[in-house]
């Protein structure tokens, strides 16, 4: 963690020397509009705006940890400390209750906040940014408007020094951030315009998708970025690659697969976990299906990149591995562990059950370079969303408790290099560093 430490205070120090650079970006919104204002108490508008909140998740951060909803203090975890979500209901002491409509759009889409201190990355602002004024406008008046105040102050964020200086981030946002609104594509349809903008925007994909430089910094924030959506790890969870990638990423996934995914958690034999869960069980949910075939039919347009893994099945190879599985004649590492552990859900030949456990032969999960999320699914276990219409929440455990670091290297070895599966295996060093990081 020593080189994103010293990049950055390098660069505030190199910042702060400049000196002269500009402050926040020029209000494009109506002046002087009010939580007050006829405007925001438009009741479609405030519809709109319920819709926006969901699609961009703002319950996954800002519900309080008693499930306030909005009230702030859950922590985002970056490598430099828990950073708290706050309170952003309509409470006028602790919440937003006296942000002007600019002064909101400020807030979201430029990270400073009405006292004029920036935000920390950790908020998505580099994604907001693209947000049209006509959504911020929603948005503002469903929080101002179609939410209850809650008067609870969030805990405070104290990082270390430098981290601690939140002026130093005006030349973070100068330096790396995104102050654009999104502009449509002529080129491409009204589809796909809509599905960029959900990703790239209000739906911030990229925040956890998109790996991350020595400063924090996403590297990209659309697909004229190499490294744009290609994965990335957020506290010790792997966001996988959403390129056109067949093995690690979503060559091998149709729109339908994606749509389906984004509604009930489970699509292209794979199943929504970790942090990813919800998303789907609190947002995409509630998207209208045209919102999730929008973002289906531009995820399918990313071509690929960072390829990593493949999956090329042999039918003999294959048969042969079930067989041996299902007989108890077993010889490669990992594979008397997965019959004793995993097999009963997953399947002698890891096709799964559709709805109740993922299929592993061909998982893009599995396949990818960095196998943390594998990993931590075994140490920890997972939990499938909850959906209002669609399959019941599926509780896979964890095998912490039952195997050592060494069997769960072997298992997940197992697994990356079975049924046609080609992904490189794991150590036990891996897991060790994994198991010690996530139990602190």
């Amino acid at each position: 963690m020593k080189r994103p430490r010293l990049f950055v205070a390098a660069l505030l120090c190199v910042a702060a020397a400049l000196g002269g650079c500009k402050g926040g970006a020029k209000d494009s919104l109506p002046a002087g509009v009010t939580s007050e204002s006829p405007l925001t108490q438009d009741s479609r508008l405030i519809a709109r705006g319920e819709y926006l909140a969901k699609g961009g998740d703002c319950s996954a951060c800002h519900d309080a940890a008693d499930h306030t909803p909005l009230g702030g203090g859950m922590p985002v975890n970056s490598p430099f400390g828990p950073i708290y979500a706050s309170n952003i209901t309509p409470d006028p002491t602790f919440g937003i209750g006296q942000y002007t409509l600019g002064e909101f759009s400020d807030a979201i889409r430029f990270g400073k906040r009405r006292d004029g201190k920036r935000l920390y990355p950790a908020m998505p602002y580099v994604s907001f940014a693209n947000m049209t004024d006509d959504d911020v406008t929603a948005l503002y008046a469903y929080l101002m408007h179609g939410v209850k105040p809650t008067a609870e102050h969030a805990p405070e964020t104290h990082l270390p020094f430098p981290f601690n200086q939140r002026w130093g981030m005006l030349f973070w946002s100068l330096a790396f951030g995104n102050r654009d609104q999104y502009t449509p594509d002529p080129k491409r349809s009204p589809q796909w315009n809509r599905g960029a903008y959900l990703v790239q925007g209000l739906g911030h994909c990229g925040a956890c998708h998109t790996p991350r430089g020595p400063a924090y910094n996403e590297l990209g924030y659309s697909e004229r970025s190499p490294w744009y959506l290609t994965g990335g790890v957020n506290d010790h969870w792997l966001a996988p690659n959403l390129t056109g990638d067949p093995g690690s990423g979503l060559g091998r996934w149709s729109a339908r697969d994606i749509a389906d995914f984004l509604r009930t958690g489970h699509g292209g034999g794979a199943m929504a976990f970790g942090a990813m869960a919800p998303v789907v069980g609190e947002s995409t949910q509630y998207m209208t299906d045209s919102d999730r075939e929008a973002i289906a039919d531009y995820l399918k347009s990313l071509p690929p990149r960072q390829a990593y893994g493949s999956f090329a099945p042999d039918a003999r190879a294959k048969l042969q591995t079930t067989r041996a599985l299902e007989t108890g004649e077993v010889e490669r590492h990992g594979a008397g562990i997965y019959l004793s552990f995993c097999a009963r859900c997953h399947q002698a030949d890891g096709s799964g059950k559709p709805g109740k456990a993922a299929a592993l032969a061909g998982n893009s999960l599995v396949l990818s370079q960095d196998p943390t999320s594998v990993m931590r699914i075994v140490i920890e276990g997972s939990k499938s969303p909850e959906i209002d219409s669609g399959p019941e929440p599926q509780k896979m455990p964890g095998f912490r408790d039952q195997l050592t670091s060494e069997q769960i290297a072997e298992v997940v070895s197992f697994i990356r290099g079975a049924w046609g599966n080609h992904a490189a295996p794991v150590s036990d060093r891996e897991v060790e560093r994994l198991r010690a990081n996530i139990h602190k």
